[in-house]
């Protein structure tokens, strides 16, 4: 747990050894904060946080004992990089092993395998600051996995970077994290999705939702999530029928039918849909939802966000158009036949 009053930080997460971690949420819900609690740049005023036999940090009777960053195990790589300016490539990525003691011939050897692998290698004569913005990531990357760390700490890695550049690092990163203890801090789901094998959801430095993360995504728990995510979450009423079929009954009172395993009748529910499943029918179709359009939000790429107050739709401006919903007029969503629906807080 990771408690830092002032800037309103009370994070309690968990990561397997050898699986990577992503810590979701918008700018200002806490990330970094965690983050930099971890990797012993600021100290907690609360909480403990154990890797493998080593404490971090932890409370003891109101005071924290903190264990110095050269001993934590743990290695950090920020959006900005952070290369040692008056140093080449080469020696950069060789300082870990230098500030561990090993000599200049063996660090150098080392910083030359993990230039390699992370596919820089052409890099090594050069300073940091003829780098790209791509190229620096990777060489911090490539430091950061060279002092052989216990853990690895990645905060917002792929901002400010370029379509190409983030998927490069991505990609790289695919591949080296396979096996290692991380915890990347991001606000894109498909960071989350791609690099991750858990998520914890925060929201004002709160985790509001933690587990795996396709089961975190594909079913959360909170709009907040839903959100995130890019998902159309739909609270309701659980109405059991038979053999997990049944409905919710939506906050206006209607009726939107569902498949739900283990809810109990009664209890809190929602569905979470992909906007794209989601259609503008004509007034009259069986089973589709009215709602008031609120907004119409051009997407960039041929399609409009149709928002109502129970649901919304990304659909084709030519649908749109045809449909002629209008901002205060009447809309009819058609969702997917029988939608999961799962348990839900709030």
């Amino acid at each position: 747990m990771v408690g830092v009053t002032a800037r309103g930080v009370n994070a309690s997460i968990h990561v397997d050894a050898g699986g990577t971690l992503a810590l979701f949420g918008p700018n200002g819900s806490g990330k970094t904060t965690v983050i930099e609690a971890l990797a012993g740049l600021i100290t907690p005023n609360a909480g403990r946080a154990i890797l493998g036999d080593t404490a971090l940090f932890t409370d003891e009777g109101g005071r924290m004992r903190v264990t110095e960053s050269r001993s934590r195990g743990v290695a950090l790589v920020t959006q900005e990089a952070s290369l040692f300016p008056h140093l080449s490539v080469l020696d950069n990525v060789a300082f870990p092993s230098r500030a561990r003691g090993a000599g200049r011939t063996r660090s150098r050897a080392i910083a030359r395998e993990w230039l390699e692998r992370t596919g820089v290698a052409d890099l090594a004569s050069r300073g940091p600051r003829s780098l790209s913005g791509g190229q620096a990531r990777k060489v911090a990357v490539a430091r950061a996995l060279a002092s052989e760390p216990d853990l690895i700490l990645l905060d917002e890695p792929f901002a400010s970077l370029d379509v190409e550049s983030a998927a490069a690092l991505r990609s790289l990163l695919r591949e080296v994290l396979v096996g290692r203890t991380a915890v990347l801090s991001t606000h894109d789901g498909l960071d989350a999705i791609d690099l991750a094998d858990s998520v914890a959801v925060l929201d004002h430095g709160v985790v509001v939702e933690h587990g795996a993360t396709a089961a975190t995504f594909g079913r959360p728990r909170t709009a907040f999530t839903a959100a995130l995510a890019g998902l159309v979450w739909v609270p309701g009423v659980w109405r059991h029928r038979s053999q997990g079929d049944g409905s919710l009954t939506l906050a206006d009172g209607q009726v939107l039918g569902a498949f739900g395993e283990e809810l109990e009748d009664g209890s809190k529910a929602a569905v979470a849909l992909d906007p794209r499943a989601v259609k503008l029918v004509p007034a009259g179709t069986a089973a589709a939802v009215r709602d008031t359009v609120r907004a119409l939000e051009p997407r960039g790429d041929g399609t409009l966000r149709v928002r109502g107050h129970l649901l919304w739709a990304d659909v084709s401006i030519a649908e749109a158009t045809r449909l002629l919903p209008r901002v205060g007029e009447s809309v009819n969503f058609a969702v997917p036949t029988s939608p999961r629906a799962f348990p839900r807080e709030g």
